[in-house]
């Protein structure tokens, strides 16, 4: 590991403090240290990331890390987060741990966690890339939406509802946990189908194997009128889908590789995180 990239969150580390001393801890090690640069609207300039990166620090939080992720997502480069916001999910580094946790980094005393990431293709043409979720809801007024929700080309259910979530084990305890969904263990191989505020009584979560593909098709509004909802990729990338179109959601080909400096459990993680609640 020679060369490592940190990309800041300019909101979390206002003066740059933390930044400055990881850089100063990496290049101590005789390693080199590449800041991420960025655009006027504090947007990652992609093609100014170096292509001979060993490694990426993310100082932030969990959204910083999956921005980072996403657009990293084809490279296979593992990736190290320090939490400066709040739950921290993905990003391990606390503030009070960062000389220690770098240290054993640059000793490569670590272990990597693979993550699944979905793929969807709209149109025939493969949109963008997850790491914790793709979520189709409603544009514009409150309204229902009519779904038809396929799996492997065979029909599974159709909802009523404001959206539909489908998640990975890593977006089970995003928005997926605040639609009522399942939490599940990080590494698995799966997807989960969660309908958001569904209009039924009978409309639970539905957990699928990892090697399944979830078509999602719009339907009519009420009277026979044309629906419009929005699909976006963690929160991110927003493309339209109208009434009878069909975006096909899989497991991507490609995963995010998460540098573990510690041996603490996923059960661990959980009832801190959540403090018991």
């Amino acid at each position: 590991m020679e060369h490592i990239l940190i990309v800041t969150n300019d909101g979390k580390d206002k003066d740059q403090s933390v930044t400055r001393h990881i850089k100063e801890i990496i290049e101590g090690y005789g390693k080199v240290c590449t800041l991420c640069q960025k655009d006027a609207d504090k947007k990652i300039i992609e093609d100014s990331i170096p292509a001979d990166i060993d490694c990426v620090i993310v100082i932030g939080g969990d959204g910083s890390f999956i921005e980072v992720a996403r657009i990293l997502h084809d490279r296979s480069i593992p990736m190290l987060g320090v939490n400066m916001g709040t739950l921290g999910y993905l990003t391990e580094v606390e503030l009070k741990d960062i000389d220690e946790s770098i240290n054993k980094l640059l000793r490569e005393e670590y272990t990597l966690e693979h993550r699944m990431m979905l793929e969807a293709d709209f149109n025939d043409t493969l949109n963008d890339v997850a790491l914790n979720d793709i979520v189709i809801s409603r544009k514009g007024g409150i309204r229902i939406i009519h779904f038809r929700i396929w799996v492997n080309g065979e029909l599974l259910n159709c909802y009523e509802a404001d959206g539909i979530i489908i998640s990975t084990p890593t977006g089970s305890t995003a928005y997926n946990l605040s639609a009522g969904g399942p939490i599940v263990e990080p590494t698995a191989s799966l997807l989960l189908v969660t309908p958001i505020c569904s209009h039924a009584l009978n409309t639970s979560s539905v957990v699928l194997s990892g090697e399944d593909e979830v078509e999602i098709e719009i339907g009519e509004g009420r009277n026979g009128t044309k629906e419009e909802v929005l699909v976006s990729f963690d929160g991110e990338q927003m493309l339209t889908m109208n009434t009878g179109e069909r975006i096909a959601i899989r497991r991507s080909g490609t995963t995010t590789e998460l540098i573990r400096l510690n041996k603490v459990s996923f059960l661990e993680i959980l009832r801190r995180k959540m403090k018991g609640n």
